[in-house]
């Protein structure tokens, strides 16, 4: 029997539309432009004779019709794409999964020869995120960032806690032994976490700026100054005698976790039993707190969100 439906374009339009809530976020979506989903909305309204958002341009509202619409039109969707990607797991599972770019470089990839050597069947497409990610709004299979530590949502798993110290070379460190003595050293800076020297030094000396954290530590693996470090980022380097934590490390208030997503490929369950098995390998900091001069625990308290 022939289906009578109404044209795919339309219904993907008004799908993302809904979910974004916004013209503009449904077109980055799509690739298109903001007029483009305007206009298949309107189509699509029209196929149906009904109105499916109401209220002003910039802050529209889905009526009655379009309440009922979007959830059962997502539902298509994510099975659709739910079947193809069965369907080209046929062939081999492809896992897309976004990460934090120095994350990236530093932890995962060097770790990702066991996952692809235990399973060679699933090909894992790695994408730097250069912002927010979400593993539904964004299509990826899995997503691993940073988050304030807090209760675990739908879908995410626990990976490690973020543990936060200066670091540099022997050389530049040697005559630091509190954090009154930063202020004689060049400190470096990473515009992705602006603010991360608070609460260690009150005022921070004027150093270099990086873009990520990646050049950062590689800065500061050159002797031009101090990073303040995530210790697994450094903890190979600090190993291996390249650099060294002056005044130790302690909790940022952040922890890496893993975000999935309700369709994902075939191959998401081994990646995430591999991943957890990884992190937990993870070798923590000496947990005994830094104190400052008068002997009292010092805490610090991460005032930004990562981002790299």
């Amino acid at each position: 029997m022939k289906r009578n439906l109404p044209p795919l374009t339309a219904l993907r339009a008004f799908e993302a539309a809904a979910r974004h809530g916004r013209m503009t976020a449904a077109a980055e979506e799509l690739h298109v432009t903001p007029g483009a989903v305007s206009r298949q909305v309107r189509l699509l309204e029209e196929v149906l004779g009904v109105p499916l958002f109401e209220g002003p341009k910039s802050k529209p509202r889905l009526t009655e019709a379009g309440r009922t619409l979007a959830p059962r039109l997502a539902d298509a969707f994510d099975g659709i794409e739910a079947a193809t990607q069965a369907a080209r797991a046929v062939q081999a599972a492809v896992l897309d999964v976004s990460c934090l770019s120095t994350f990236l470089m530093r932890w995962l990839i060097p770790r990702l020869y066991r996952f692809t050597a235990q399973y060679p069947g699933i090909d894992v497409r790695l994408r730097a995120a250069e912002g927010p990610v979400e593993p539904e709004r964004d299509r990826f299979d899995a997503v691993i960032t940073v988050v304030p530590e807090s209760p675990l949502g739908q879908g995410e798993v626990r990976l490690f806690p973020e543990w936060l110290g200066p670091v540099g070379t022997p050389a530049l460190c040697a005559a630091i032994t509190g954090t009154e003595d930063l202020t004689q050293v060049p400190l470096l800076h990473t515009k992705t976490r602006p603010d991360a020297w608070t609460g260690w030094t009150p005022t921070p000396p004027a150093g270099a700026w990086y873009e990520h954290y990646y050049f950062t530590l590689e800065a500061a693996g050159a002797g031009l100054g101090l990073c303040l470090a995530p210790w697994h980022l450094v903890a190979g380097d600090i190993a291996s005698g390249r650099l060294v934590a002056p005044l130790g490390f302690t909790r940022s208030g952040f922890e890496y976790r893993l975000k999935t997503r309700r369709h994902a490929a075939a191959g998401l369950d081994p990646f995430r039993t591999w991943l957890k098995a990884e992190a937990a390998t993870q070798a923590m900091p000496d947990q005994s707190a830094p104190t400052d001069d008068t002997g009292r625990e010092r805490a610090y308290a991460a005032p930004s969100l990562p981002s790299t």
